[in-house]
């Protein structure tokens, strides 16, 4: 069996639980499953979400690859010695979605010492991918 790449020990109820006063709760992102090198979670396509359009907006999808990305590289470290801090997000918009659900699958491509970097691929109900993105993350002594 692979090791987890986890500090700790987590669940998505303990992640789900965090206060919420910040932008992914207003987004209604909920995180969903913690595996052993990948985290999910879900974030609804409503008129939170929506550009004007009626589609679901870029920046959203940004907001939870960046959720997923950061969570991740907290996840990884000892939080009483270091802090995560991101670097660059990108993201690719490949399809549309006016309604429903996306999800969000997060998963390693780097996690050293001082930088991690993530990808985190978006799907719609039906399973298709619409965005993907990559998050690098600085990982920084904590401040005293």
């Amino acid at each position: 069996k692979i090791p987890m790449i986890w500090f700790k020990e987590f669940t998505p109820t303990m992640l789900n639980d965090r206060p919420k006063n910040h932008i992914g709760a207003v987004l209604g992102i909920e995180f969903t499953e913690v595996g052993d090198d990948f985290i999910t979670a879900t974030m609804p396509v409503d008129e939170r979400t929506h550009q004007p359009a009626g589609i679901l907006h870029g920046g959203a999808s940004v907001v939870l690859a960046e959720t997923l990305g950061s969570i991740a590289s907290y996840m990884c470290i000892d939080p009483d010695q270091c802090i995560a801090v991101g670097l660059e997000v990108n993201a690719n918009h490949i399809r549309p979605v006016s309604s429903g659900f996306v999800k969000g699958i997060c998963k390693p491509l780097h996690i050293g010492g001082k930088t991690q970097i993530w990808e985190i691929k978006m799907f719609n109900s039906k399973g298709k991918m619409n965005c993907i993105s990559r998050l690098t993350v600085a990982i920084l002594p904590k401040p005293l």
